[in-house]
């Protein structure tokens, strides 16, 4: 018999609940199943939301130029400039030498986590949220701990929570904004609240997830870094979401210290990026090309966007057994499942609806087993055919 190798408890404890009802999914279309994928946003998985033609172009012509090639291990210094200014129009002064490229925003948590956490530290994260934040920590022998979002209040932000779990061991406070997976975008008094608690722990930065930005429609969008005066923030973004072109994988960080705490962490940093060389050399300039050219694209994108998010949310009223609240940005919809026989093991409810009637959505509780739980989370992007069967197909389930 052989002896097998035993996998790290790292790895093994590892869950991405996006990606891993993939996996039951695949099996039944190799029965020849039709399977609708509501699961995962990537716009370029649906008709419509291409990534801008100008772009592609000039990925094209740096392979064309052969520029792809080692580049900068903290990004091209054009991009990192274009970077800056657009994080300046944001409303703080951001310098190139405050942007880091990395490989997406996934690498860029990677390495944050890398360098600022020890044995026992803490990240005081949202939840729900986006599932890296609770899987990465304890690979750097850290913890993840949630604050509540409030599900009765559009998802709102309970900062007396936030209070009740501050101490000296966190080490990141993370925002999410728009947030993945509800879509609820934080109002400027709650940014302010949140910065003002972490001003009380001197060893306390915020992460400033914002790769959503730009797909907000209520209008009501601020950079946390334009807010906080003394507080360092890091402040997240990337080409994946609001510029359409998730496979490129280039993200970035922005540093914002005002009283240069950080200096040793990002010592660190930047020993981390020059250790993995560096982030894609052709798709920055491809992002490059994006971010100097005109953004009158973006109108059209969004507005089929909303158009599409406000078709799902028409059916979910419409439909016994789901409500949602609805969403201020990003392209999804966190929906609450009403029966209890349904709410107590959304997991369930999610595979059952998968085999049944061949639609795949994420059980909420993959966000947050405890502020998730009794969710699935979908997306909006399909065409609205597509999104009409799929809401027959799960209104059907839910009576049957």
């Amino acid at each position: 018999m052989v002896e097998q190798v035993e996998v790290s408890i790292r790895a093994s404890s590892i869950e991405y609940a996006i990606r891993d009802v993939v996996v039951p999914a695949i099996e039944l279309e190799k029965q020849g199943h039709d399977i609708i994928r509501l699961n995962i946003g990537d716009p370029l998985a649906y008709d419509g939301l291409p990534t801008p033609i100008h772009m592609i172009d000039e990925y094209k012509n740096a392979l064309d130029r052969q520029n792809n090639g080692y580049g900068p291990s903290y990004g091209l210094d054009e991009l990192r400039k274009a970077i800056s200014l657009s994080e300046c129009s944001k409303g703080w002064d951001c310098n190139s030498d405050n942007v880091y490229v990395t490989h997406g925003v996934t690498e860029a948590l990677q390495v944050i986590f890398a360098a600022f956490l020890q044995e026992n530290d803490t990240v005081l994260a949202p939840g729900p949220h986006y599932p890296p934040y609770m899987a990465y920590p304890q690979m750097y022998g850290a913890k993840t701990v949630e604050y509540r979002l409030k599900s009765s209040d559009n998802w709102g932000i309970d900062l007396e929570d936030i209070r009740r779990k501050m101490n000296d061991s966190v080490k990141l406070l993370v925002l999410i904004n728009p947030n993945n997976p509800t879509g609820n975008i934080a109002t400027r008094f709650e940014i302010e609240q949140l910065i003002e608690i972490a001003e009380e722990w001197p060893k306390c930065t915020i992460i400033a997830d914002e790769i959503y930005d730009g797909l907000d429609f209520s209008n009501s969008f601020i950079s946390v870094a334009s807010v906080s005066e003394k507080v360092p923030v890091i402040t997240l973004n990337g080409v994946s979401k609001v510029y359409f072109a998730p496979g490129w994988r280039i993200g970035y960080m922005a540093w914002h210290d005002p009283e240069n705490r950080l200096s040793l962490v990002r010592d660190g940093v930047e020993r981390i990026l020059r250790s993995r060389l560096c982030a894609s050399t052709p798709a920055q300039y491809g992002y490059l090309a994006g971010l100097e050219s005109s953004h009158d694209w973006l109108s059209s994108h969004r507005a089929l966007t909303e158009k599409r998010m406000n078709y799902c949310l028409k059916r979910i009223n419409e439909i016994d057994g789901i409500s949602c609240e609805s969403p201020q940005g990003a392209f999804y919809l966190f929906v609450r499942l009403t029966k209890p026989e349904h709410f107590k093991d959304d997991k369930k409810w999610v595979l059952d609806l998968l085999h049944q009637e061949h639609v795949l959505v994420v059980h909420g509780s993959g966000f947050s087993p405890e502020f998730g739980a009794g969710h699935f989370r979908m997306v909006c992007l399909p065409q609205i055919s597509v999104l009409e069967e799929a809401f027959i197909r799960i209104e059907r389930f839910l009576s049957s």
